[in-house]
């Protein structure tokens, strides 16, 4: 039997989902962002993960009115799971987005959560919310199943359709269901997890086991730096073995691989275990920008270049390549160091918004064309408008084409870099 399906949540995770439903039947897109629901109806998409016409042609009701949740049987839940300041798992918006569900909630319905969080939250934190604002029983009334996002943000090539989709279910009718739901949509195929708890551990380890491979790579760069030996140069050589993964040192943010390990981290101090290996890794990442930012300055110094009143150029805000998403950019780290030093600082980006980076940051994004001649380059974020240009684009971002560039992500031709310029890489 067709579900009627809806979807709260339409950011990153959730709007690429809808769309993949929308085109089999119509559903309901919820999100309380008038706005956003204002622009989705006009066709626009500023995350930039789905086009227009993939937008046109799919059967969404695009809502901001709660009430219509009353109307589904099938609710998937795609909000944001931030951390607080203090590295604290922020379940803020998946309860509110629980209660808002809870209120709206009628017999028979499944809701599936694919906000990334820590083993048994689904059941400890969510469902008590639904039954309280409900006022009906889970496992009775209504059901609950939990089946983790996979979105990886401006990739093309791996989507909601074409990743397997791991499904979860508080019991086995149930997920049946769901797995029977997602496999009408997802052409990779499903993957049913024993338990709930399975299915939100597995989601939870994918990021925070590439979080470790990362913060190796960054370990790395720090000793090579301190060896004065080209870590890139070093990784395409240990390349060549079969068996060596393919990893690069960088700055880890964005609203998964820098968070993620803390929900993970969170509940294992919580049964009373401290985990050493993973908390290690993040405390190496989360030092990326400032290593990048110091060791900067010992190079302009050793350059007998002027620190304080000096200008910097960081090419690139968001927090990765091409897309325009600056949720927990780490580039903010490297500004904030440089600010410390009486650098002064012009940041630009091909992507981000100016004035989510101003409300977010306190960043003034400049257009890369008014950019001043500057003493230095960080080449932080590879955009590939950016690459386009290649080297020649510093003949006018460095004062008479002399200078620092520091190519964070090694995506410039070494061989190719003037003698005028000195290269520095992570």
């Amino acid at each position: 039997m067709q579900k009627n399906i809806a979807v709260v949540g339409l950011g990153y995770v959730g709007l690429p989902l809808a769309v993949a439903f929308g085109k089999k039947q119509n559903i309901i897109g919820f999100d309380i962002n008038d706005q956003r629901i204002k622009e989705l109806k006009e066709g626009l998409d500023r995350t930039e993960e789905v086009e227009r016409e993939d937008l046109e042609s799919s059967s969404i009701e695009f809502t901001s009115s709660s009430s219509k949740l009353g109307e589904a049987n099938f609710i998937i839940v795609s909000v944001p799971t931030p951390i607080t300041e203090n590295k604290q798992p922020d379940l803020t918006p998946l309860v509110k987005a629980s209660e808002t569900i809870g209120k709206n909630l009628s017999k028979g319905t499944i809701v599936v959560y694919e906000s990334t969080v820590y083993p048994g939250a689904t059941e400890e934190e969510c469902v008590p919310v639904l039954e309280a604002t409900s006022q009906l029983k889970c496992g009775k009334d209504f059901f609950v199943g939990y089946s983790p996002e996979r979105i990886n943000p401006g990739d093309k090539e791996h989507t909601f359709t074409t990743i397997t989709k791991v499904v979860s279910g508080q019991n086995e009718e149930v997920l049946n269901t769901i797995a029977e739901v997602y496999a009408s949509v997802v052409e990779a195929g499903v993957h049913k997890a024993s338990s709930i708890k399975v299915a939100e551990a597995a989601k939870v380890i994918e990021n925070t086991q590439r979080d470790l491979n990362i913060s190796l790579m960054n370990e790395l760069a720090v000793i090579f730096e301190k060896l004065n030996i080209d870590t890139a140069e070093v990784l395409e050589a240990a390349g060549t073995k079969w068996n060596f993964l393919n990893f690069s040192p960088g700055l880890v943010g964005g609203h998964c691989i820098g968070v993620d390990p803390y929900y993970l981290t969170y509940k294992a101090q919580k049964v009373g275990h401290h985990p050493e290996v993973i908390l290690a890794g993040r405390k190496t990442n989360d030092n990326v920008g400032n290593f990048i930012a110091t060791s900067l300055v010992k190079k302009m110094i050793q350059k007998n270049m002027p620190i304080q009143g000096s200008t910097v150029t960081i090419l690139g805000f968001t927090f990765k390549d091409n897309v325009p998403d600056l949720r927990n950019t780490k580039v903010i780290d490297i500004v904030r160091e440089l600010e410390e030093f009486g650098v002064n600082i012009q940041v630009t980006d091909a992507y981000a918004d100016s004035g989510e980076a101003y409300k977010e940051y306190r960043i003034n994004l400049i257009n890369y064309e008014e950019l001043q001649p500057s003493d230095a380059v960080i080449f932080a974020v590879p955009h590939q408008a950016y690459l386009e240009k290649g080297w020649s684009m510093f003949d006018q971002l460095l004062k008479h084409g002399k200078g620092i560039v520091y190519d964070v992500k090694s995506k410039l031709d070494k061989k190719e870099c003037a003698a005028s310029i000195s290269l520095m890489r992570l």
